[in-house]
């Protein structure tokens, strides 16, 4: 049997393992850290498109048993709406975007894995990897190593089998925005479970969503025109500094900040408007350590899913691994790439100065972003069953 080391144990590491086993292909994840991901990070969107990618391999009601339905959002600006729109159709069981914790997320797809036989080890960080005349030989910072017939580099934004698969690989490009956020508490706000609410405030971008049980579950993006080191970041005062953002704002925004007990440690915002070489010999790299994007619709973790299902059928499909490689970059850099620029509109659009928010309102009214503008990015399947020969949108 073939066999695979997979590097990351996040979102695209063990759905590429699943979807790898499921090619006939004996696969392995590594993570670098010791630990699991409980605990960690804020929460996501998965939007259907990349459930409906999960549903290709059976995980789509497990990861929707642990979030809520998010099927709409809108956009707003003092107090008034500017537009709202369906976040894709429902999949034919009636499933629809989710809205999830990341650590949720992590655990029930790791879970997963290991209830199929996958292996899971932690404590496994890449230093480096060079290709045999049959297979592949990776080396971890402990001083162990692990060889296969080739391996995936699902590692996330700061991806070390990228810069080993091209030393001259870009590193990630700054978005000037900063992410925090919390889960309010006891709030009674006018708005629907599971709509997600986009606000244009008047210093500072933010949204919410209420979940079924009664939390509020927010995020905001301040900008941050230099970028900032994470000694940086950890110094920030982040309620102090969200409460005087929002100090003139008209919604509730300051009542999502004072009731909820903990904020999100800061992050900054990075993306990968391109990335020139995606594999080499028999290694490669999925999800954000090929593509990242800045927030763009619930895409981020959509996109690794969709990488992971269409790679292990390009696998399955072709007659040996440098093919496979070539026709999964033929197939995803497209479409990818476009999804990354689509974010780096919407993080853009975030930062309003005076004059933009005075035209903004005449802008959606001209421009209104519609439900027919945005099926390119939810309505594209991957089909397990189908030969590997194009892109499926609905």
């Amino acid at each position: 049997m073939t066999s695979a080391l997979v590097i990351g144990a996040g979102i695209a590491g063990p759905v590429t393992a699943i979807a790898l086993r499921k090619a006939g292909i004996d696969a392995t994840v590594y993570e670098a850290y010791d630990r699991t991901a409980e605990g960690v990070g804020a929460f996501l969107t998965l939007a259907v498109n990349g459930l409906a990618a999960l549903r290709e391999l059976d995980l789509h009601t497990a990861v929707r048993d642990k979030g809520f339905d998010t099927p709409g959002m809108s956009i707003g600006m003092g107090g008034k709406p500017l537009a709202e729109f369906r976040l894709g159709d429902p999949l034919p069981d009636g499933t629809v975007s989710q809205t999830v914790t990341r650590a949720v997320l992590y655990s029930t797809l790791r879970d997963e894995a290991v209830r199929r036989g996958i292996p899971v080890v932690h404590g496994k960080r890449l230093v480096s990897a060079e290709a045999e005349r049959d297979g592949v030989v990776a080396r971890f910072a402990d001083g162990s190593s692990a060889t296969s017939d080739l391996l995936v580099g699902a590692d996330g934004l700061r991806s070390a089998t990228r810069t080993i698969i091209d030393p001259n690989a870009p590193a990630p490009r700054y978005v000037p925005l900063l992410n925090a956020g919390g889960y309010a508490r006891g709030l009674v706000l006018d708005t629907e479970p599971g709509h997600l609410r986009m606000v244009f405030g008047r210093r500072c971008f933010y949204a919410y969503v209420l979940h079924p049980g009664g939390d509020v579950w927010w995020f905001a993006n301040p900008r941050q025109p230099r970028e900032l080191s994470r000694t940086e970041l950890a110094r920030i005062p982040w309620r102090e500094q969200l409460l005087e953002l929002f100090a003139d704002e008209d919604g509730p925004a300051r009542d999502l900040v004072t009731e909820s007990p903990e904020i999100f440690a800061g992050w900054s915002t990075y993306d990968f408007p391109k990335v020139p070489t995606w594999h080499r010999d028999r290694m490669i790299i999925v999800g954000d350590a090929a593509h990242a994007t800045s927030p763009a619709s619930g895409q981020g973790a959509s996109l690794a899913v969709e990488d992971a299902v269409t790679l292990a059928k390009c696998l399955r499909d072709s007659v040996d691994i440098p093919t496979a490689f070539q026709h999964y970059e033929r197939l995803r850099r497209t479409r990818v790439e476009r999804v990354v620029r689509q974010g780096k509109r919407n993080g853009s659009g975030k930062s309003l100065g005076p004059v933009t928010r005075q035209v903004i309102p005449l802008f959606f009214r001209l421009f209104k972003p519609s439900e027919a503008s945005m099926r390119w990015l939810y309505d594209y399947r991957v089909d397990w069953q189908e030969q590997p020969g194009a892109d499926h949108t609905r």
